[in-house]
């Protein structure tokens, strides 16, 4: 790989991550589902955009879902 393409990588992979240091808990937590999901989607379809897409809108609401706080109810 030409030295390039490897400063081009490396920037893209630290603005990447740069994005993410403002996100809570909860934003965290659906980006990562979206992220296994898409993989998953794509893995289960072998390889369809469609499978990838939906993967990745399921895991983002069930990332979202799971790292909801608990309510506490008053009685």
């Amino acid at each position: 790989m030409r030295t390039p393409t490897r400063f081009l990588i490396a920037g893209l992979l630290s603005a990447s991550l740069a994005a993410c240091a403002g996100m809570n808990h909860q934003d965290r937590s659906t980006v990562a589902g979206a992220a296994i999901g898409g993989v998953a989607g794509s893995v289960l379809t072998n390889g369809s955009a469609l499978g990838t897409v939906g993967g990745a809108a399921v895991g983002g609401v069930v990332g979202h879902e799971v790292s909801k706080p608990e309510r506490r109810y008053r009685y």
